[in-house]
């Protein structure tokens, strides 16, 4: 289809909805039908009956849209985007008063492909094992059920007054206190729970139980939860027409409709609504792939072009995984003079439920409710007294934040925020004193083939565009260099107050220091001095005048990137330099001076080894490590974490259009800096309204 119709203004807007509906344009209430293929109208919606008499004055398909299985992180009404949706040109999934097509499918097409139904067990279990579900924003604390003697538990699932899916769903008048009494009656012995939802109980909404009261074996679920992690500690299940259910049935739990949802008649459910359509037998593999794989349409969270199921349930498990080490009250040090980091900062720490402070002192943060289960995180080993006195007094191990390997296009001196960050929860990468995480996930993991082949796949697209850290400089300079038949040496610069060097350096600490060795290592070499693109830009200190420099090296290269630089190397020279780890990453040998994340693990020639490295990596493992396993990336554009892989199509993107080039004006760059920092004052006003 190239042009659909409808008469919703939220259809119209609603994002990524051409990809979702399988079309190019939607048009808003035409004018007329002149090069329209269909129109589309939300559920059972009363407002839909000018699109559906539309389309039958004009002789065209009328598709019913509704949110898919899997959603989305949060609610639709917060405005969370749409990452699935099912579309129905003869009913709803819900609406079993007659077929709909996904009804058509359970009953009619073979579903035996054995591809298929091996793609529903796989997501299925990654489903149940991550704790999806239609929306991704409940807590992700196990549910904390009380101690009840070992007695069976019955989970009794009420739902909002009004929901569609109970009318539609044949679930007659009476059917909940109906179904509560059945629980009681057939499961004497067990203790009843009815999860009912917290609006109820706050008086926003009314459920079809009303307000039940706790008595005898009767409990309240009201608290926001994971379905499934409530679902894995029950025995049985009670539904009306409720998506429960059939999350019961991932769980692997008995379930008993009193409705007709979709997922009943089909011999997975007891059925006391039984539906005479509906007489095929089927698997839990079948139903799943019928309607989560067949029926059901997704767009990539990061491109918003249509994809497949495990894509979806991959981003999903992404955010519920970062969730988890997010939860708690977090108090952040180190952010009151750099204030303008607290934004990104905070959608690094976000998860559904938890706080994020930043307090000015260790006095401010108990007066915020700092105790024994806070969070500490500060800004690499930036270690204020304050972070000490409250680490002692609690004893809290600190986290320490980073900026990740693949950051931005710009300099985080210019307050470009950064596409991955580090939490370190054991120490931080670049203080080899003690060990960090990146260094036990190095020591550790037992790197298997599918996660060494994404390590493969990783570092191919890496150097296929020539992306580092900070993707400064020009991608198109030859570097003037005139080597002969000489081995040529890079020795890039580093920003010499910089913690990696305070920490990790002992004999050799400068930029004319490294330069020096690196000439007395190499006499006969060609030797390339590439400054730091910080220290060039006047922001961090360094600096070697240019002639000082060409007493030692053979040339200085300020302007070329730094995979242009890297082209044309032999040999890296380097203290503590990321450059020696993306030298790596290219085949070249790496001579360290320092004791860097990468030194010590067999790939390196090391001035000072590291004793407590005792393993020999391959290089796919170090990146395994080093990219895929140890930071935390960011779309910028969605605020929602996401991969590797897509932070290099954000890079690349961002590159191509030349944003945050470097080798704009001082005053420009000024300007971009007062614009980052009202962005950030602006994101500080509207959390302090909110």
């Amino acid at each position: 289809m190239k042009r659909v119709a409808t008469f919703s203004r939220g259809i119209a807007g609603l994002e990524h909805g051409p990809a979702l509906i399988g079309c190019e344009k939607v048009v808003y209430r035409p004018l007329s039908a002149s090069g329209i293929d269909a129109v589309v109208g939300w559920g059972h919606k009363g407002n839909t009956m000018v699109a559906i008499e539309f389309a039958h004055k004009h002789g065209l398909p009328y598709w019913r849209l509704e949110d898919g299985f899997l959603r989305s992180v949060g609610l639709g009404v917060e405005g969370d985007t749409a990452l699935s949706m099912v579309m129905d040109d003869t009913g709803l999934y819900y609406d079993a008063r007659r077929p709909s097509r996904l009804e058509r499918i359970l009953a009619d097409d073979p579903l035996e492909d054995p591809a298929v139904l091996e793609r529903a067990d796989r997501a299925i279990a990654a489903i149940v094992e991550h704790g999806l579900s239609k929306y991704n924003n409940a807590p992700v604390a196990p549910v904390a059920l009380r101690e009840n003697g070992g007695r069976p538990r019955v989970l009794v699932v009420d739902q909002t007054a009004g929901d569609l899916s109970v009318a539609c769903g044949l679930g007659k008048r009476g059917a909940f206190t109906e179904m509560l009494a059945a629980a009681h009656l057939e499961n004497p012995d067990a203790e009843i729970l009815i999860k009912t939802h917290p609006d109820v109980l706050s008086g926003k909404k009314h459920g079809y139980l009303g307000t039940p009261q706790e008595r005898d074996r009767q409990r309240l679920i009201s608290s926001p939860c994971s379905p499934i992690r409530l679902l894995e500690q029950v025995d049985k299940v009670y539904v009306v027409t409720s998506q429960l259910g059939f999350e019961a049935l991932l769980v692997g739990k008995p379930v008993t409709c009193f409705g007709a949802p979709f997922y009943s008649g089909w011999g997975l459910t007891e059925d006391r609504r039984p539906v005479d359509r509906r007489g095929r037998v089927l698997s839990l593999s079948q139903l799943f792939a019928a309607a989560y794989i067949h029926y059901t349409r997704y767009v990539d969270p990061d491109s918003g072009a249509p994809c497949e199921i495990e894509r979806v349930i991959e981003h999903l498990a992404l955010q519920r995984q970062e969730f988890a080490r997010n939860q708690g009250r977090i108090f952040c040090f180190g952010f009151i003079k750099h204030f303008w980091k607290q934004n990104y900062v905070r959608s690094y720490l976000r998860c559904p439920g938890n706080t994020i402070e930043f307090p000015y002192s260790a006095a401010h943060a108990e007066k915020l409710g700092f105790d024994a289960n806070s969070k500490i995180v500060v800004w690499g080993r930036r270690a204020q007294d304050d972070v000490g006195k409250l680490s002692d007094k609690y004893g809290i191990q600190p986290w320490c934040m980073e900026d990740g390997f693949l950051r931005s296009v710009g300099l985080g001196s210019d307050m470009d925020a950064p596409a991955s960050l580090v939490v370190d929860q054991e120490g931080i990468y670049f203080d080899p004193s003690t060990p960090s995480e990146l260094e036990s996930i190095l020591q550790t993991t037992n790197f298997a083939e599918p996660l060494l082949e994404k390590a493969r796949h990783l570092r191919g697209r890496l150097l296929a565009s020539g992306l580092s850290k900070y993707n400064v400089g020009d991608t198109e300079r030859s570097l003037p260099i005139e080597a002969d038949d000489k081995i040529v040496v890079l020795v890039p610069g580093q920003v010499e107050d910089d913690a990696s060097i305070q920490l990790g350096c002992f004999d050799i600490a400068t930029n004319l220091g490294l330069l020096e060795a690196a000439r007395a290592a190499r006499p006969g070499a060609y030797i390339i001095f590439k400054p730091h693109p910080d220290v060039l830009s006047g922001n961090r200190c360094g600096n070697i005048p240019k002639e000082q420099a060409l007493v030692v090296c053979d040339h200085v290269e300020e302007k070329a990137s730094l995979a242009q630089c890297l082209r044309v190397a032999n040999e890296v020279h380097v203290m503590t330099s990321l450059v020696g780890f993306e030298a790596l990453l290219r085949g070249l040998d790496v001579h360290t001076y320092g004791q860097p994340f990468y030194s010590g693990w067999g790939l390196t020639t090391d001035r000072h080894p590291v004793s407590r490295r005792t393993r020999k990596l391959s290089l796919d493992a170090l990146v395994a490590g080093t990219y895929l396993l140890y930071p935390r990336y960011l779309n910028r554009a969605t605020q929602r974490f996401t991969s590797a892989f897509s932070v290099v199509d954000e890079l690349e993107t961002a590159r191509a259009t030349g944003a945050e080039r470097m080798d704009v004006s001082w005053p420009r760059r000024q300007v971009r800096k007062l614009r980052h920092i009202a962005s950030a004052l602006a994101a500080t006003e509207v959390r302090r309204g909110s």
